[in-house]
């Protein structure tokens, strides 16, 4: 549990200070630390907490006698661990005070844990010796970002303000520099730590000084000079699997993946089960050919190497932002167009009485977001085009609505109260993978269909955090189509005790693919090309019902307008191990006229939106 940054966290944090109080005033001291540690994760920067920690060091009989009470033996918990800090700074061993906080800053980044009064000392950096700092920076920058956000940033600086100090007071140390270096430039200072790099090579050359050496080139631009310094490395010690990767994929970076895998294949002939040069491989390939056949293979090697970690994050960082891959897309309809005007109208309140005209039909699924935003607004449908959008392509036992003319009414029942608040907190619109988002569904696995069913067409309000807020602000259409994605998900959960062929999930979610023109179709699709990333058995199958869907989509596009058309093209390209014919049909209607954006570029988030995602994920 990190630093609450709500008033809660002061609350908390004050309450069980009180209690500590309590246990301290009857002698009960392990009693009083346990909350002591408690109330150091609610708020570090609490005065009271600190006056308290003081009483337990007068009654435990100093400073060092107070250890005891803070263990660092077996599982260690981060409040105790921060505690130990300030009691090791009260007993005079500074060294292992502050080797205690970068841990911590290493475990919570975000967290305030170097804001204390002794870590302000002028004297700190005397009284610090450049060993124990040496062995405090990798504590401290394995948690940390390259390059730091800005609220990161100021809850680490205390830490790297001391680094700098003593830095200069041992300018010869070259390990000091060396590591040193890694936390200036993730400050964002690069030109700095290429200077404190490359002073420590010169005064030590050896494999670490080379390696934070090329990190910090690399981070301030000079890729070349990078390269140079790490193949001069390995051509000294080729020992380093993984350095020989990273110049793998640096010239991946620079446009040069071939030149890349030549590396990575050394690697992996030494090392088959290299944890990094197998995904590495995949991430250069795909680079190379595109497509999406490299991304489910890091999805497949994952699932074969549960332990090598690197995998996942390559593949949330190669989907990052892509549409269905990463994201939920974007609406095209008319009738969202329209909404997006007026949520920017400065005359526009939540209790507006709009009216909203479409020419003709629109997925029903489109008027769901726009009374999510304004909940007294109607909706009216002009003509019904051919040919009609209302009908499944084929007879299903499943509908999610039903229709009076023009006017679309559910044909599903709400979700329960609590089946609408587990969705409301399961639901994102973002993902680090088709993967991912499929086992971050697994908690909705419980749920009875008629309430995932019912979330299709009675979303609930988004979460009432930043993000939510600022969704149904400007892009409420995103939060019904993340409810939509993830109630299909939770669907492709339900009774996975059954064989696929048979299952009941597989039927429910046919029937919503090939049903009526909706949001819910893309929902499905989605749902079923995750089930096909994470179980090859089902890919055969899943790929020839997205085809089919595909070519009555298409076939009806000759004739009129389909806007769910760009979101199934993505979806048959999300599943590479369809045949030749599906994935060239896919390819030839995203590409579509010249003139024409492209269909599989469906609008995205707006880039405020992305930045609040981003911050909370």
């Amino acid at each position: 549990m990190g630093h609450e940054e709500c008033g809660d966290g002061k609350l908390a944090a004050e309450g069980e200070i009180a209690v500590a109080r309590l246990a301290l005033d009857s002698g009960d001291l392990p009693h009083a630390a346990d909350h002591l540690a408690d109330a150091m994760l609610h708020d570090p920067q609490q005065p009271d907490l600190y006056e308290a920690l003081a009483e337990l060091c007068a009654r435990a009989g100093g400073a060092a006698a107070t250890r005891t009470h803070f263990p660092l033996e077996g599982r260690i918990y981060l409040g105790t661990l921060v505690c130990r800090a300030h009691v090791e700074a009260a007993a005079g061993d500074w060294d292992q005070a502050v080797g205690l906080i970068a841990a911590a800053i290493g475990f919570e980044p975000a967290t305030p844990w170097a804001h204390a009064a002794w870590f302000a000392r002028e004297d700190l950096a005397e009284l610090v010796t450049p060993d124990a700092v040496v062995q405090a920076l990798p504590r401290a920058m394995r948690g940390l970002p390259d390059p730091m956000p800005e609220d990161l940033a100021a809850a680490v600086r205390p830490f790297a303000d001391l680094v700098r100090v003593v830095v200069r007071r041992h300018p010869d140390h070259a390990a000091l520099l060396a590591l040193a270096s890694g936390l200036v430039r993730r400050f964002g200072d690069t030109e700095e730590g290429v200077r404190l790099a490359e002073r420590a090579h010169r005064a030590a050359p050896g494999h670490l000084s080379a390696v934070m050496f090329g990190n910090a080139l690399r981070a301030h631009g000079d890729t070349e000079r990078a390269l140079a310094v790490w193949e001069a490395e390995l051509a000294r010690d080729p020992s380093d699997t993984h350095l020989a990767v990273d110049v793998a994929e640096l010239y991946g970076a620079t446009g040069r993946p071939a030149k890349g895998l030549a590396w990575l294949d050394r690697v992996l002939a030494a090392e088959p089960d290299h944890p990094k040069a197998g995904p590495a491989r995949h991430g250069l390939r795909h680079r190379i050919d595109g497509g999406t056949a490299h991304l489910v293979a890091l999805a497949d090697h994952h699932r074969a190497h549960p332990d090598h970690d690197y995998a996942p994050d390559l593949l949330a960082h190669l989907v990052r932002q892509q549409s269905w891959l990463g994201i939920v897309p974007g609406a095209r309809e008319a009738t969202v167009n329209v909404l997006h005007q007026c949520l920017e109208s400065p005359t526009a309140t939540r209790d507006s009485e709009l009216e909203i005209t479409a020419s003709q039909l629109e997925p029903p699924s489109s008027r769901l977001a726009v009374r999510l935003a304004f909940p007294a607004a109607d909706v009216v449908y002009g003509s019904i085009p051919e040919p009609d959008p209302r009908h499944p392509v084929r007879p299903v036992g499943t509908r999610v609505w039903t229709w009076n003319g023009t006017e679309p009414a559910p044909a599903v029942p709400a979700p329960s109260a609590e089946a609408a608040e587990l969705l409301r907190d399961t639901a994102e619109i973002a993902w680090p993978a088709p993967p991912a988002a499929y086992d971050h569904a697994v908690r909705l696995a419980g749920l009875p269909l008629e309430d995932l069913l019912g979330a299709l067409a009675h979303p609930p309000a988004p979460r009432e955090d930043e993000l939510g807020r600022a969704l149904l602000a400007h892009q409420p259409e995103l939060w019904v189509r993340a409810v939509q994605v993830f109630a299909c998900l939770g669907i492709a959960h339900h009774r996975t005790d059954q064989p696929w062929a048979g299952s009941k999930r597989r039927e429910v979610l046919l029937d919503l693919l090939y049903g009526a023109d909706d949001w819910t179709v893309e929902a499905a699709g989605f749902a079923l090309a995750a089930v096909g990333w994470t179980q090859p058995e089902t890919r055969t199958d899943i790929a020839e019902h997205l085809h089919a869907r595909l070519r009555h989509t298409a076939e009806a596009a000759r004739r009129r307008e389909v806007t769910i058309l760009p979101s199934l093209c993505t979806l048959m390209l999300a599943c590479p191990w369809a045949d030749a014919r599906a994935l060239g049909l896919a390819r030839t209607l995203a590409e579509g006229p010249a003139d024409d954006t492209p269909a599989t570029a469906p609008a995205a988030p707006k880039p405020g939106l992305l930045r609040r995602l981003f911050r909370r994920h």
